[in-house]
């Protein structure tokens, strides 16, 4: 049974920064690729940033220089750190696992972000 859990979504101010983690289990963590996506009310799911498994990035143009997604193979975890926190930055925040081999691909239930003052 595959299951990411996210933490770390929360309430914070313009400009200020949060971690969220995504925690995967029940996959052979190393070979897929990670991803983080945001769905903001009224609006598309879009990515915010994709690791592969050989660790290339991308990165959306909105957050390119504010957010930076990592992953720890040994702790079949993935991270995205966000800096300079805007408030159209809010949005829930997905987890995304796909497998490179089979094209199969899973979600998290989501953490809310909201940036307010």
């Amino acid at each position: 049974q595959v299951q990411l859990v996210e933490s770390g979504g929360g309430l914070v101010q313009p400009g200020g920064s949060l971690r969220l983690s995504c925690a995967a289990s029940g996959i052979f963590f190393s070979v897929y690729a990670m991803g983080w996506y945001r769905q903001a009310p009224g609006k598309q799911r879009e990515l915010v940033a994709r690791t592969t498994s050989s660790g290339k990035t991308i990165t959306a143009d909105s957050v390119k220089g504010r957010f930076t997604i990592s992953r720890v193979n040994a702790k079949n975890t993935v991270y995205l750190e966000m800096n300079s926190l805007k408030p159209e930055d809010t949005a829930v925040y997905y987890c995304n696992a796909e497998s490179p081999i089979t094209g199969n691909t899973y979600w998290g239930q989501g953490t809310q972000v909201t940036v307010s003052s």
